[in-house]
C-alpha cells in the first residue's frame, strides 16, 4: 500500500506510461538493427524520496535465453543519457508534470549495480529547485 504521495502517484500503471515496456524493443532495434538481439527489457521503477528529489531507476531485466550477466550494462548510464528512443529528458519532463512541479527538473544517472545474474539496477535521481 502507497504511504507517501509520490507512492501514490508513480503506480506500476503511471511508470509504464512514462517508459512503455515496448522502449526496450525500440532500443535494441535502434543499436541492433532488430529488436531479438536485446538480451534484457527495460522498466521503470520508482524507488522513494531523498533530500530535494526523487529516486527512480532503469531495472534492465534478462530476457529468456540470453545472458544479462555477459552484456555491457555497466556503459549503460552514459548510453542512456544521450540515446532519442530512452528519451531521458522527456522521461524527466513526464516525471515534473504528474507531480505538477513547474520549474527545471534536474537529473542524472548513477553507476548500474548488479543486484543479481537476471537483474541490474540503473539508479534515476530527478531533483527540483
Amino acid at each position: 500500500m502507497p504511504t507517501t504521495s509520490s507512492e501514490r502517484i508513480f503506480t506500476p500503471q503511471r511508470l509504464a506510461a512514462l517508459f512503455p515496456p515496448d522502449r526496450a524493443n525500440a532500443f535494441f532495434d535502434a543499436l541492433y538493427g532488430d529488436a531479438e538481439d536485446g538480451a534484457y527489457d527495460i522498466a521503470l521503477a520508482f524507488d522513494g524520496e531523498h533530500d530535494n528529489g526523487l529516486e527512480f531507476s532503469f531495472r534492465l531485466t534478462q530476457r529468456p535465453g540470453h545472458c544479462l550477466a555477459c552484456n555491457l550494462t555497466y556503459g549503460l548510464p552514459q548510453v542512456f543519457e544521450r540515446h532519442p528512443v530512452i528519451d531521458l529528458p522527456g522521461v524527466v519532463t513526464n516525471i515534473a508534470n504528474a507531480l505538477g512541479r513547474t520549474e527545471t527538473a534536474r537529473w542524472r544517472l548513477l553507476p548500474t549495480r548488479e543486484v543479481s545474474r537476471t537483474l541490474h539496477v540503473i539508479p534515476l535521481l530527478v531533483t527540483f529547485g
